[in-house]
């Protein structure tokens, strides 16, 4: 007899049954009632763009964002503590980048240094185009690209085959230096000179050639150049990179009958230093610190602890989340955490997300409640898994997450991810009391349903779980894959 399956079987029928007896309808209501009328998010996101401009981890401004956010939810009067750690905080100094016919003939072309270059670097050489920067595009050029600058687009080039996949650029410059590239350039998608920042490092560490975005129009001219005749580049930097302490701010709410079992409800409060990062992440933190004020308000109870946190350092290499997972290990609470949810520049979502096709019942059972409160919730539910945000060091130990599904970002601001332009103008009040106020809801009904039928995979399951979410090519890259294979 198949012992685990029918363990599996009984546990996903009580979840069934669950389900169908959830009914969070009235507290849905309050929970809808008083974000409407009294949501603080966006006020609140304004004043600290104002007051504090980008919130960098490991800088000045940073420490003041751990500050605003803790002051924030001590004033809502709920538990909250300091969980501090120390990242390899990086910022960018100096850049110039030359590109020419010959070393002799060079001419400055706008462009910004990508997180994780070396503290200094004076590099020289030919340029190679690389495409789409992937495995197969460096195949056939083997040995030509040591020594080269590589020329990368950002995405997938307009023309590519169907199905092309399309990494992050930190795994495309990994690709690069594998190969032997002595310098990355990757162009933006983004029309008019946009210039985009971020992490060109899979590990949050130096990595060790220099890499810069320029801007699309810029980029699509240079690719033309390169294929007609040779084109070389000269790019001069400077960098600062080294220890310094951070934090993240953790918000508590105990839970009255399984206080042991654990809903972390997280966004990165960190940005880049280009603009504000109103958009990436002010929409996801500030509303998650506005789901924590409306659960003190009306006074909320859960079954479950509750964990509001704001975490520093996810621009960098998900440095915060790391941290809260790796002392999660060490004091051996890791098996508390049922679920994950996860706000990063989550915006109006219209349903419901998670990795487990499992909490489908519920999560439709729910947000059918949610939708006879509000029609503009269209009860989606989305199950997938994908990385680079701070849920990714929860996933790969197994844990369960989640978020909002089907929302959009404000304004026309995905243009301006990681650039200059991410500023407070292009936030939307309703959208953010949106994802307040159906988001407070899925954490409420998560930490009261009285069974969650998922979890924590074990290192089989996981594995198999990675490989069907196509995720073992890219956690290679990054040095994430444990299994060797």
């Amino acid at each position: 007899m198949n012992f685990k399956r029918l363990a599996t079987l009984a546990l996903v029928c009580a979840g069934l049954t669950v389900a169908a007896q959830d009914n969070f309808s009235s507290t849905f209501e309050k929970i809808n009632s008083e974000v409407q009328k009294n949501s603080q998010a966006y006020q609140n996101l304004k004043d600290a763009t104002n007051k504090i401009g980008h919130r960098l981890t490991g800088s000045a401004n940073g420490k003041k964002a751990e500050e605003y956010a803790y002051n924030l939810l001590k004033s809502y009067g709920l538990d909250v503590k300091y969980q501090p750690f120390e990242v390899e905080s990086w910022d960018r100094k100096t850049l110039k980048v030359e590109i020419g016919n010959s070393l002799s003939n060079l001419k400055t072309v706008k462009a910004v240094t990508l997180a994780h270059s070396p503290v200094e670097a004076n590099v020289s050489a030919e340029i190679i185009d690389v495409g789409n920067g992937l495995e197969a595009d460096y195949e056939p050029l083997k040995d030509k690209v040591k020594g080269k600058i590589a020329l990368i687009y950002l995405g997938v080039l307009p023309g590519s085959p169907k199905g092309t996949p399309s990494l992050h650029r930190s795994e495309k410059t990994a690709i690069a230096t594998k190969y032997g590239a002595v310098g990355v350039i990757i162009i933006n998608q983004v029309k008019g000179g946009v210039l985009l920042t971020g992490t060109a490092s899979v590990t949050g560490k130096l990595i060790p050639i220099p890499a810069v975005c320029i801007g699309l129009e810029d980029g699509m001219n240079l690719k033309n150049e390169v294929k007609a005749a040779p084109q070389y580049a000269r790019i001069n930097m400077t960098n600062f990179s080294g220890l310094i302490k951070a934090r993240n701010v953790i918000a508590t709410i105990k839970g009255t009958s399984l206080p042991n079992e654990k809903i972390v409800v997280g966004g990165h409060l960190d940005s880049w230093d280009l603009a504000t990062g109103a958009i990436d992440n002010g929409i996801g933190s500030f509303s998650v610190l506005d789901m924590a004020r409306t659960f003190k308000k009306l006074g909320l109870k859960s079954k479950r602890t509750v964990e509001f946190v704001m975490f520093m350092g996810e621009e960098q290499g998900l440095l915060g989340s790391k941290a809260y997972v790796e002392a999660a290990k060490k004091n051996k609470s890791l098996d508390q955490i049922r679920f994950m949810l996860n706000y990063d520049m989550t915006n109006d979502p219209k349903g419901f997300s998670t990795t487990r096709d499992e909490m489908k019942n519920q999560f439709t059972n729910w947000g059918a409640q949610v939708a006879k409160i509000d029609t503009g919730f269209k009860n989606l539910f989305n199950v997938g898994a994908g990385l680079h945000s701070d849920h990714q060091p929860f996933m790969l130990e197994g844990v369960t997450t989640g978020g909002g599904a089907g929302g959009r970002l404000p304004n026309n601001s995905g243009p301006y991810y990681h650039s200059d332009g991410d500023g407070f103008h292009l936030v939307d009040e309703q959208g953010m009391k949106n994802t307040v106020r159906y988001s407070a809801m899925l954490t409420y009904a998560l930490a009261n349903t009285p069974v969650i039928p998922v979890k924590r995979f074990d290192d089989k399951s996981l594995k198999e779980f990675l490989e069907k979410n196509k995720l073992k090519e890219p956690l290679k890259i990054a040095g994430e894959w444990k299994w060797g294979d």
